[in-house]
């Protein structure tokens, strides 16, 4: 696994812990950190949207 697949899987499953806090407890991790719609949140929902296109590439390759 190349470092870019396993920094996108971080930020992919990032995000994927940040739904499941606001889906179970109604609690938006990255905007208690960072403020509301912040800059820097913005680009961590940015970078966690890219993340996840990417692993839709790792997910499809062909690499054992």
């Amino acid at each position: 696994m190349r470092v870019l697949d396993k920094i996108a899987l971080a930020l992919v499953i990032i995000g994927a812990i940040n739904w499941g806090l606001i889906g179970i407890f109604n609690f938006n991790l990255v905007d208690t950190i960072f403020g509301a719609m912040s800059i820097i949140s913005r680009i961590i929902y940015i970078l966690v949207g890219i993340s996840g296109l990417w692993c839709i590439k790792t997910l499809f390759s062909n690499n054992d």
